[in-house]
């Protein structure tokens, strides 16, 4: 759906700037707890400030299921991402509606989330994409921290199982390694480009921009 995402968008004018640069996607945080949510009012006037063709995702963590798909259809949003400890059980009740579920990549390495995935399957909900974070105790993403890219080598690449998304701490100076290590379908950044949180930097995003596009051509 996208090759380049950049998340936690929190004005228009970061909006449009974002989207100048070629970015295929922005991500809209409608976590409470995050210092980059955002109010549906907000988020309205930022969707309405996109063109056509950039994919607009709405984060969320743990939220209720009335209230998510609410927000996702009154803002005519392109895909939800779950970024919390929602089951298997919570894509179904969702829907049709395209998912891209995060995961944040611990310990246990990739074990917990292709289990995940197999049950996905037998419950036919299996979602449009997989993004992979760093774990950080009490945080669900937005740490800056680097993802275990050697962990996530040995993430399958047949038609069985989602494009892996691959975030966490990535920033203009990694991304290209990141890209040609992982060989990930896609790449998600918020805090790699900003100069606070919620607040993008043009030259971060579009030094991120150029890198990734240069990495994923040489693939």
């Amino acid at each position: 759906m996208f090759r380049i995402k950049i998340c936690g968008i929190t004005g228009v004018e970061d909006a449009r700037m974002v989207a100048r640069t070629g970015t295929d996607a922005v991500g809209l945080n409608f976590y409470p707890k995050s210092p980059r949510f955002l109010t549906l009012d907000s988020a309205r006037k930022i969707v309405s400030a996109l063109p056509d063709g950039v994919v607009k995702v709405g984060l969320f963590v743990n939220a209720e299921v009335d209230d998510l798909t609410s927000t996702v259809d009154l803002l005519g949003l392109d895909l939800i991402q779950l970024h919390g400890d929602e089951p298997p059980e919570f894509l179904v009740a969702l829907g049709d509606r395209p998912v891209m579920r995060a995961f944040r990549l611990g310990q246990d390495g990739l074990r917990p989330i292709t289990e995940y995935l197999r049950r996905c399957r037998f419950l036919d909900c299996m979602p449009r994409m997989v993004l992979i974070d760093s774990h950080v105790a009490g945080a669900y993403g937005g740490t800056g921290v680097v993802t275990d890219w050697p962990a996530l080598v040995g993430y399958p690449t047949d038609e069985d199982f989602p494009p892996l998304v691959l975030a966490g701490g990535l920033t203009a100076a990694n991304v290209a390694e990141s890209i040609r290590t992982v060989h990930p379908a896609a790449v998600d950044t918020a805090s790699g480009v900003e100069s606070s949180p919620g607040q993008k930097d043009r030259a971060r995003v579009e030094a991120f921009v150029l890198a990734a596009q240069r990495a994923f051509g040489d693939l």
